[in-house]
This record gives structure tokens, C-alpha cells and sequence, in this order.
């Protein structure tokens, strides 16, 4: 394989040190162009976590009067401000997912016309991904100074608890993007297994509900550990999980590795495809 299609670590970061400006000016344009034209701008970006919050509020603490741990005397304020904080987890998830098949098939002209290091439009979706995650993040900061809710100093460490998880979502990427050129229907099936994924982690109901059993499985969805990270240190002042998060961290590098390996290794076919 020649250098140009090195999949090495050392070769990743070579590229993304090397188009960092024209990442920077890809991802501008993919935030900013989404709301090209709307009154509300990147208010937008804020709506559809809202949305989803308010229909799920209502149907877990209002009509199945469902209490977080089991708390009777949980307040809905509460109960949405523990929701919001998996849900915006899982949204950040879905959207890089959700976008990673078509990622190479809707910017063609890139791989036909010129010369373009397709290896970044995966980084793209995910900082794109990641201001909206950061702009929902900001809501539910706002939304907890606002009724109350204490905040714990632990919320810090969230960037590090996020790690192994954005280097899952780049790895899987890279993978979803390369074989989205060659099968068209998989971002059908991706949009339904990242809804499975939704339900299959804890972000309506707290893992210690579940039977032993199904805690085991439920750990092994990538969200899962990110969601209850979050929870524990923003919202209850839990202490950090080192060691599950150290067993993610090892998983969401060989994910990583094992991602950018296969895109550059099945990225000479693209031109034949598309």
C-alpha cells in the first residue's frame, strides 16, 4: 500500500494535522449551511432534543408515572433533567452513525473530480455532531441552574469520559462510510439499529432496574457507559469509573484503528462506485 493510503496512527495524524484548516472550514460550513436560510438559526439545533424531552416526559412521568430509581417523590423536573442528559448521549451518537453510509456517496465529486482526503469527512460529521452535542449540553446546564438542580464539580471530567466513545463513533465511521459506497441499504439498517441502541441502553430507565443478566448485555452498547459517566458526575457527584472506562478506552482504540485500517484500505474502489 502506498503512503498515500498509509493506515497507520502515525498516518492519521499526519492527515489531520496537515488538512486541520480545511476541516475546520468543512465543519463551518456543515453547522453553519444546515440552518442557511432559517429565522432560527442554530436555535433549530436545539429543537428536536426539546421536542423528544417534553413527548418523552410526558409519557414516562406523566402517563406511566414512572420515577426515576423508583423515587415517589421525584419531581417531573427532575425526571426530564435525568432523561435529557442520556438522550442528548444518544443523539450525539445517532446523528455521526446515522450520517456515516452516505457520507462518501453525497460528496462524490470529491472522490471523482479532486484530489480530496476523504478520510476527513467522517472527522467532519463528528465535530459537526459535537457543536450540536455541545449546544444541547448548554441547555441542560441552563435548565438545571434554572429550576435548581445542583451541579457537582465531577461534570468536569465529562471530556474524558467521552473519549472512548469518540473514538468508537470515528472507527465505526470510517467503516459505515466505506461500505455505504458499496451497499446502498445500509444506512436503512443503520438507522434502525441506532434506535435499537437507544432502548437497549439506560437512558429511560436506570441499569440497577434491570435482572443481573441483562445488566451484562446492556453494557456492551457503546452509549451505556458514556450515559451513566455523565449522569454520575454532572447530575449526582459519583465518582469517576476508571476501570470500566479504561476497558472503553482500549475497545474504542482498536475500534478506531481497526475503522481508519479498512477505509484506507477499500477507498481505491470509491471512483469505480460512485
Amino acid at each position: 500500500m502506498s503512503d498515500k493510503y498509509a493506515a497507520s496512527p502515525a498516518a492519521m495524524l499526519r492527515s489531520l494535522a496537515q488538512h486541520r484548516h480545511l476541516l475546520r472550514d468543512l465543519v463551518k460550513r456543515d453547522f453553519i449551511g444546515r440552518y442557511k436560510g432559517s429565522m432560527l438559526g442554530v436555535v433549530w439545533s436545539l429543537f428536536n432534543p426539546l421536542f423528544m424531552l417534553a413527548i418523552y416526559t410526558f409519557v414516562f412521568s406523566v402517563a406511566f408515572k414512572a420515577r426515576w430509581g423508583g423515587h415517589s417523590d421525584e419531581s417531573k423536573v427532575a425526571f426530564a433533567i435525568v432523561l435529557f442528559s442520556g438522550i442528548i448521549v444518544h443523539t450525539f451518537f445517532a446523528e455521526c452513525l446515522n450520517r456515516s453510509p452516505g457520507l462518501i456517496t453525497g460528496h462524490a465529486n470529491y472522490v471523482t473530480k479532486v484530489v480530496f482526503p476523504l478520510e476527513m469527512l467522517p472527522w467532519m460529521a463528528l465535530l459537526s455532531a459535537f457543536l450540536h452535542f455541545l449546544v444541547s449540553f448548554a441547555a441542560l446546564i441552563g435548565f438545571c441552574l434554572i429550576s435548581g438542580a445542583t451541579l457537582h464539580i465531577e461534570g468536569l471530567l465529562i471530556p474524558i469520559a467521552l473519549f472512548p466513545l469518540v473514538l468508537m463513533i470515528l472507527g465505526l465511521s470510517w467503516i459505515l462510510a466505506s461500505l455505504g459506497v458499496y451497499l446502498r441499504d445500509l444506512s436503512q439498517v443503520i438507522g434502525m439499529l441506532v434506535t435499537i441502541s437507544m432502548f437497549l441502553a439506560p437512558v429511560f430507565y436506570p441499569i440497577e432496574s434491570l435482572p443481573k443478566a441483562y445488566q451484562g448485555f446492556l453494557i456492551w452498547n457503546p452509549i451505556t457507559l458514556p450515559v451513566i459517566q455523565v449522569r454520575n458526575l454532572l447530575l449526582w457527584g459519583k465518582s469517576f469509573e476508571w476501570q470500566a472506562w479504561g476497558i472503553s478506552l482500549i475497545a474504542g482504540l482498536v475500534v478506531f484503528q481497526t475503522g481508519y485500517w479498512w477505509f484506507q484500505k477499500s477507498r481505491r474502489g470509491f471512483a469505480d462506485v460512485v
